[in-house]
């Protein structure tokens, strides 16, 4: 059995393992990487504060929509900041698009829709804060994480645009 013809070109060397955990410093001081950290840490306080108080109903699917949001946030957030996303198939080489699409449709549609719900439910206890009114109430539960929502909503279209304008002036990368 013949064997198979050699390669024609050697195998890339191995990555150094100190530069495969470099941290992308222009990034984390560029505006996508602000508003990264800002949008991780409203949507934290968002879904933290759906989840520590009594929720039922449309708030569960308020909770969901913050959660999966602010995983997929944290998933962008990691790859960017450790220069990988080529790592990542089909969306690593439309890193720039992927970034524009999760925050003007993922980001924005699932944090206002939270927004709306948990006003929704605001306005209905607002009961609550009438005078003289003892038993636990989650007004200030669901209002605190209308107002999170809609200012991490509000994060997410400003890097959509952010990143929308940069794909509109030719660049292909986030950096």
């Amino acid at each position: 059995m013949p064997l198979p013809p050699p390669p024609t070109a050697p195998p890339p060397p191995a990555p150094d393992s100190h530069s495969s955990l470099s941290l992308q410093w222009p990034f984390l001081r560029g505006p996508l990487g602000l508003l990264r950290l800002g949008q991780l840490l409203l949507g934290a306080a968002c879904w933290l504060t759906v989840a520590a108080h009594k929720y039922e109903g449309a708030a569960h699917f308020a909770l969901f929509a913050a959660v999966l949001v602010w995983l997929l946030t944290l998933g962008l957030f990691g790859l960017s900041l450790l220069g990988r996303w080529v790592l990542v198939p089909v969306l690593g080489t439309r890193w720039l698009l992927t970034n524009t699409v999760h925050d003007l449709a993922l980001g924005v549609g699932l944090l206002a829709a939270a927004a709306g719900i948990m006003g929704y439910k605001a306005e209905s206890n607002s009961y609550c804060t009438l005078p003289n009114y003892r038993h636990h109430c989650s007004y200030q539960a669901y209002l605190s994480a209308a107002t999170c929502a809609g200012i991490t909503a509000a994060l997410y279209l400003l890097s959509g645009l952010y990143c929308l304008a940069r794909r509109c002036q030719g660049h292909r990368d986030i950096l």
